[in-house]
């Protein structure tokens, strides 16, 4: 690791653990949204290490960033996913071939200025085969008018802004830029979640937006090369929330064992296994956000990684309450949010299931086949 990325990382482990351990249970159990805390940590740098210099980033690279969501995630997991939310729509940006959308929107979201969410979640379990697409869009003269309704996306609010796609009558799709302010966009509360209720997570519905070419990422005939761009770094990214949560989870543990080893020696899931594997998934982690960097980094590799993260965390959080024993059954215990943030580090899109089929079908594949997408049918 350089030093820049060593001098980061210090900061935002030290800058989390003043500014932001002091609200994780206000916004665990209040729904509290740490809207300051992000802006702190943008203005810290720490949504600027996937980007270039030139494209107003730090140039510490993927890597680097996936490190300081997983610095943010040991102090909180749900708040390791809102800065998942903004740098994987940095990430987007990051890939797009249209400059000016590009300079519009990347700065700002980088420096933290402006909040930004991911709004991908419908259209990767329907290039899936999983689900049908929500977001219908006509052509018109400047771009697009878009309709319909996403029902869960995240680190929202009337002036952040976020990326979605929409399909086209013909059956292809354009990606674009928006945000709560876009005339024609409303943002809709949902229903109570058991934990993550400070996200910000709201239902968001398009009434004939006008989408101009001014804020598209990707045109139709771009889009399927632009989706294997921004694959593998949107979901190696997540892995920077788990990698945070597991490494919570083990510091129950560590605490656990300091007055009760004799007992919790008899559990299963034991610290320092735990730890070497999450080492070993950390290791394969930044080579691969190295090789995506350059393109390179094989899908099902990334998908099966992204797996046994997702599985390791559900065995941490599971571990860390056993060695906690009664007083993890507290509501107020820590090991109690941390089952519920590895709950949704596997559920999160790519789950679980959606991963293991993804795995499954690129397996089945003959070689060189196209697997960038799979749409299931539109239901009329």
């Amino acid at each position: 690791m350089t030093q820049p990325s060593t001098s980061l990382l210090e900061h935002v482990r030290t800058h989390a653990a003043e500014a932001l351990r002091p609200l994780v249970e206000a916004i665990d159990r209040e729904g509290l949204y740490p809207e300051a805390y992000l802006r702190e940590l943008g203005a810290l740098g720490g949504f600027a290490a996937l980007a270039p210099e030139a494209q107003g980033g730090s140039g510490l690279g993927l890597a680097t960033q996936i490190q300081v969501l997983s610095a943010v995630g040991e102090e909180c997991g749900s708040t390791a996913f809102l800065g998942w939310c903004q740098t994987a729509c940095a990430w987007y940006l990051l890939q797009t071939r249209h400059a000016a959308v590009r300079e519009r929107y990347l700065p700002a979201i980088l420096r933290g200025e402006r909040l930004a969410g991911s709004a991908m979640s419908n259209t990767v379990k329907h290039l899936c085969g999983i689900e049908r697409h929500l977001l219908q869009a006509v052509p018109v003269a400047d771009g697009y008018q878009v309709k319909g309704s996403l029902p869960w996306v995240s680190n929202l609010g009337p002036d952040h802004v976020f990326a979605a796609t929409a399909q086209l009558p013909d059956g292809r799709y354009v990606m674009f830029m928006a945000g709560g302010q876009t005339p024609g966009v409303s943002l809709k509360s949902c229903p109570e979640f058991c934990a993550l209720e400070g996200t910000r997570t709201l239902n968001v519905r398009f009434d004939d937006v006008q989408i101009s070419a001014a804020d598209i990422l990707a045109q139709p005939e771009e889009f399927d090369a632009y989706i294997a761009r921004i694959k593998a770094g949107f979901i190696l990214l997540q892995m920077g929330i788990g990698a945070g949560v597991v490494q919570g989870c083990l510091k129950i543990i560590r605490e656990s064992n300091a007055a009760s080893t004799v007992t919790n020696a008899y559990l299963d899931d034991q610290h320092d296994t735990l730890q070497a594997e999450l080492d070993a998934a950390l290791a394969q982690t930044l080579a691969l956000a190295d090789a995506a960097e350059r393109h390179q980094a094989p899908l099902l590799d990334v998908l099966k990684l992204r797996l046994a993260g997702a599985e390791l965390a559900l065995r941490a959080a599971q571990s860390a309450a056993l060695h906690a024993g009664a007083k993890g059954y507290l509501v107020r215990h820590a090991a109690q949010r941390r089952t519920r943030e590895a709950l949704f580090v596997a559920i999160v899109t790519p789950a679980t299931k959606h991963l293991r089929r993804e795995i499954a079908e690129l397996q089945a594949a003959p070689a060189g086949a196209n697997t960038t997408r799979q749409p299931v049918a539109e239901v009329v």
